[in-house]
């Protein structure tokens, strides 16, 4: 049962589960629901009934403000017809605070606030309608246990949410009543956290009403104390009931240490089990301290068990792409990754040409002819376009009106991307020279000479430049263009080196990322993968991102090396990863740009293009930049 102190709990309610609905009578029969067809606002038709329970029903309705499309939301209705005033006033209060807490809100596992509004005696809270299952539900319908290596990726999801629920501002928000049954997955396979009714703005100290769901409640919330701690306990109740079916509403307060979840479910690893048992301490000082620290220790475990709790497979039907914002036709292949500055787009195509578009309409601005391919992605730099082709030059043009300032020549093709610092412009050529040439007249500064071809990007540290070149070495060389250092992988090193810290990145064709120390050279950790990488690294979060050409898309621990995910394709991966807002958006030779949730690895939506994506993507202001062999541009939404 649910413990209800002064506050309401209803149990069933924002399931918003898309799953058994019933043809509703009209208002005034004995359940009093709304019927099917019924009008609110003039604007939210009802369909059918997603659940009931407590005090509220929640509904399934169309919003009729998108008469061309079937815009579904989810209703929830509450009634003010209670006798009681007291609880009249309660039941409204916590209805009003749900909805001012969830329009704060913003993350993907938590439903969106569309509207609310009072009609009458009731009040109505409208959402994002979730398509999918509550845990308990899919629970119940499955044969066996759900394997370790799912409730992991389960649990590492939710960790996210609760992560940006505790760390919310001003205030930090405690859920209270975190169950598999409010706990939904959709049909993308994403965790949605689901029914906010009793969630609290945490103020330490604060004692409040005894609320949440007996079995699941930590002792402390029994005596009215709400705190992150709390939230910990009762994921850790969760897991125990996911991975034994043993559900705690029915068993004896607090008695999860005399159900040992190994008795039941002898597959699940020792090391997973002193994770929940931890979390399900008694003692909310001797849980895990945060739930960043409980995240960590199930990154820690998925990554030495091998299990990846991240690993997604291309699924039968992958979340749909968005509807691109517009697309631009070159008139051949686009290998070059896009520049957006001052909302114009720059991009290279093997169509010799240098282009310049709007960003936010996609109409042409400007082109300048090449006299090869254009596969080196432009870079941008006070007023000044700097790019290099197959015909051993590097161009330098006026961006605003496209007319030539000046050009170098090399005596091999440019696949290098330029990079412009100090003053000065550095980019490789296929005649094993590293170029460094001053940025606003093109004289020659100094140059570096290599063993083999340098198509690798520099990357700019403080005091030196980074590349490798295809006979497999990775260079270090002060801003004077003497030699620092060199680390000798086994093969070409295309990949561009990406500093972040003490540490830098880089991918070889011999199937390993590599991590080295910055001012030395020394490999700190390497980590195979089943494939030559020639995807670039970006870092973010403490996480290394890369793609590999056998199809994966890897995120790595930066510290240690170890996988936290990987996401498998159905091309090779040449790409390289771009990182915005939690996510990682990277193209593939199988025609698609993959937008993969950074915390998880689990698909957030996939675009399939007509050819090859070895483009990286460039993402500005919500907007997906990115070039495709099938000679388009496009943009999307991200």
């Amino acid at each position: 049962m649910d413990l209800t102190g002064g506050e309401a709990s209803d149990d069933l309610s924002t399931r918003l589960i898309h799953g058994e609905e019933s043809t509703l009578p009209g208002r005034g029969q004995t359940d009093g629901r709304l019927a099917q067809g019924s009008l609110l606002q003039g604007r939210y038709r009802i369909l059918s009934v997603l659940g009931s329970g407590g005090m509220s029903t929640v509904y399934k309705a169309q919003d009729l403000r998108f008469p061309r499309v079937a815009r579904l939301c989810a209703i929830k209705e509450m009634s003010n017809t209670i006798l009681d005033p007291r609880l009249r006033q309660q039941a409204l209060t916590n209805f009003e605070r749900e909805a001012s807490l969830l329009a704060t809100l913003s993350h993907p596992a938590i439903p969106q606030v569309y509207d609310y509004f009072t009609e009458g005696d009731h009040s109505y809270l409208v959402m994002e309608f979730i398509s999918g299952k509550d845990l308990e539900a899919l629970l119940e319908e499955m044969e066996g246990f759900p394997p370790e290596e799912e409730v992991i990726r389960w649990a590492l999801e939710i960790c996210d949410v609760l992560k940006y629920l505790h760390n919310h501002k001003p205030h930090p928000i405690i859920f209270r009543d975190l169950k598999p049954s409010n706990i939904m997955l959709d049909d993308q396979g994403r965790i949605r956290l689901v029914d906010f009714g009793i969630a609290k703005v945490f103020q330490t100290g604060k004692r409040g009403t005894m609320v949440g769901t007996e079995g699941y409640a930590p002792p402390e919330q029994y005596r009215g104390i709400a705190s992150p701690q709390g939230d910990i306990y009762a994921l850790g109740a969760t897991l125990h009931h996911l991975l034994t079916k043993q559900d705690p509403r029915l068993e004896p307060p607090f008695s999860f240490r005399e159900r040992p979840i190994q008795a039941v479910n002898p597959l699940v690893s020792d090391e997973l089990v002193a994770i929940i048992d931890r979390a399900l301490e008694y003692d909310p000082q001797r849980r895990f301290a945060s739930v960043e620290e409980m995240q960590r220790a199930l990154l820690r475990l998925s990554a030495t068990k091998g299990i990846s709790p991240g690993v997604s497979r291309p699924r039968a039907a992958p979340a749909r792409g968005p509807k691109p914002l517009w697309t631009f036709a070159c008139e051949d292949e686009i290998r070059s990754s896009p520049t957006v500055v001052d909302g114009i787009l720059y991009v290279g195509a093997y169509d010799n040409n240098l282009y310049a578009l709007d960003a936010g309409k996609g109409t042409f601005i400007w082109k300048y002819p090449t006299e090869g391919g254009v596969g080196s992605s432009p870079c941008v730099s006070e007023g000044r376009v700097f790019v290099g082709s197959k015909d051993h030059s590097l161009y330098v043009v006026d961006a605003r009106t496209g007319r030539l300032v000046w050009t170098f020549p090399t005596k091999g093709p440019i696949f290098s991307s330029p990079r412009v610092q100090f003053g000065y412009v550095f980019f490789g050529s296929d005649d094993r020279h590293l170029y460094v040439v001053h940025a606003r007249n093109g004289r020659k500064g100094w140059t570096f000479e290599a063993e083999a071809p340098i198509r690798s990007t520099p990357a700019l540290g403080k005091d030196a430049v980074y590349f490798g070149d295809e006979g497999g070495s990775l260079y270090a060389v002060n801003v004077e263009g003497r030699l620092r250092w060199r680390f000798r992988s086994r093969r070409g090193i295309t990949s561009s080196p990406c500093v972040a810290g003490d540490l830098l990145f880089v991918g070889s064709k011999d199937w390993y990322v590599y991590a080295l120390e910055l001012g030395t050279g020394w490999a700190v950790w390497r980590y195979r993968t089943e494939g030559p990488v020639v995807s670039s690294p970006a870092v973010a979060e403490g996480t290394v991102f890369i793609g590999s050409a056998d199809g994966k898309v890897y995120a790595l621990n930066g510290e240690n090396g170890q996988v936290i995910w990987r996401y498998q394709t159905e091309g090779q991966v040449t790409s390289s990863p771009t990182f915005y807002e939690g996510a990682v958006y990277i193209g593939s030779t199988d025609g698609s740009i993959y937008a993969i949730d950074a915390q998880t690895g689990r698909l957030r939506w996939r675009f399939k293009t007509e050819g090859p994506v070895v483009s990286t993507p460039c993402v500005v202001n919500g907007v997906v930049y990115v070039g495709s062999c099938d000679r388009r541009i496009y943009a999307l939404p991200a």
